[in-house]
């Protein structure tokens, strides 16, 4: 599997959350920008985690997935289990609900969040609840490229 190099525009990798993109701020999804995209990519999918949680392992704040494999992914997605304007890519099951939930953590506690972005052949098909475990599993293969980035918010 080939490594999916990307950008965000909340932070660079192992620095700290934009404001704008936290629960304190307007907590909205950042922008994204992909840099070696697959031609056989067909969808693209974002999970965002909290890898710093002291009663879970990795504490899902956002899953959306089936997004039109593309070079760049505005910021500010729509909360909804299906997104229109997004080629009616879906959200799923996380602590944000259907919709992205930025960092926040206690008040002088800071995380390690991870987003992690998936390049897939084909899209997937999750009925009742979707879930980051349930996508893992279903996405198995089918994700041609993958990568991750870090950042700390407290």
């Amino acid at each position: 599997m080939d490594s999916l190099i990307f950008e965000c525009s909340s932070m660079k990798n192992g620095e700290k959350f934009s404001t704008e993109n936290t629960g304190r701020g307007q907590d909205i999804s950042p922008e994204f920008r992909i840099k070696n995209l697959s031609p056989y990519a067909k969808t693209l999918a974002i999970i965002l985690e909290d890898v710093k949680h002291p009663i879970f392992k990795a504490f899902t704040h956002w899953l959306i997935f089936n997004i039109p494999a593309r070079e760049k992914i505005d910021k500010a997605i729509p909360g909804g289990k299906i997104v229109s304007g997004l080629g009616n890519a879906r959200q799923g099951i996380a602590y944000g609900w259907y919709k992205y939930a930025g960092p926040k953590p206690p008040k002088g506690r800071q995380h390690l969040y991870r987003f992690t972005i998936y390049a897939l052949d084909s899209e997937i098909d999750l009925t009742g609840f979707p879930t980051k475990s349930r996508f893992i599993k279903r996405a198995r293969g089918h994700i041609i490229q993958q990568g991750s980035i870090v950042g700390k918010y407290e």
